[in-house]
């Protein structure tokens, strides 16, 4: 007799707001879609992105937004500084066993360790509501700062593959990473974040 095996799945996580030293990560709303767009709105973040198109307008943004309070297949969080936007972090879960990391940040607040700080409460976040054991994220081999936080939070390289880029309206090379539980336990000391339902 065959027994019932429990497999990870995607359950629906509770709406909450992530604290850290200096950010505030919290779900998009459709207030936020001037800010959102405006940060959006630089090549430099395009071509760095899988799927933001360039260029980003305030109709994206609000296409994006609905698409989340829809249920789409994200669990995303505005990053704020000084209750000011800054950028997106989240878990795309497009394939039902395999969640990936995605961030971004507008330019003017790159080199501040922005983007670290928002991924390590998201990862957090990750490991805590859901039952995978793995991480992935990537980052285009021309961009060594995104492959630098992926560093920083554990991530361990895994080889190049090449993936679609719509800004570029081509394929470009990126370094794939995944980060498993077992080295996010090993690390969690770098924890400083809090959650509060909302």
């Amino acid at each position: 007799m065959l027994q019932d095996i429990p497999t990870p799945t995607l359950r629906e996580a509770r709406a909450c707001v992530l604290e850290t030293e200096r950010l505030t990560l919290r779900k998009p709303t459709l207030a936020d879609v001037k800010a959102i767009a405006r940060l959006a709105n630089d090549r430099r973040i395009a071509e760095n992105t899988r799927r933001l198109p360039h260029p980003y307008t305030q109709d994206d943004a609000i296409d994006f937004v609905r698409a989340l309070g829809a249920g789409g297949r994200e669990t995303v969080f505005l990053i704020e500084n000084n209750h000011t936007p800054i950028g997106m972090v989240g878990i795309d879960w497009r394939e039902e066993n395999s969640a990936e990391l995605g961030y971004w940040l507008g330019v003017d607040h790159w080199g501040q360790g922005f983007g670290t700080e928002a991924a390590r409460a998201v990862i957090d976040y990750f490991f805590e509501e859901f039952d995978l054991d793995q991480l992935i994220s990537g980052a285009r081999v021309v961009n060594p700062s995104s492959r630098n936080i992926l560093e920083k939070c554990g991530f361990q390289w895994g080889g190049v593959e090449l993936h679609r880029f719509d800004a570029l309206g081509s394929s470009s090379p990126v370094d794939c990473f995944r980060l498993s539980r077992g080295v996010w336990t090993s690390l969690k000391s770098w924890n400083n974040s809090v959650r509060r339902e909302s």
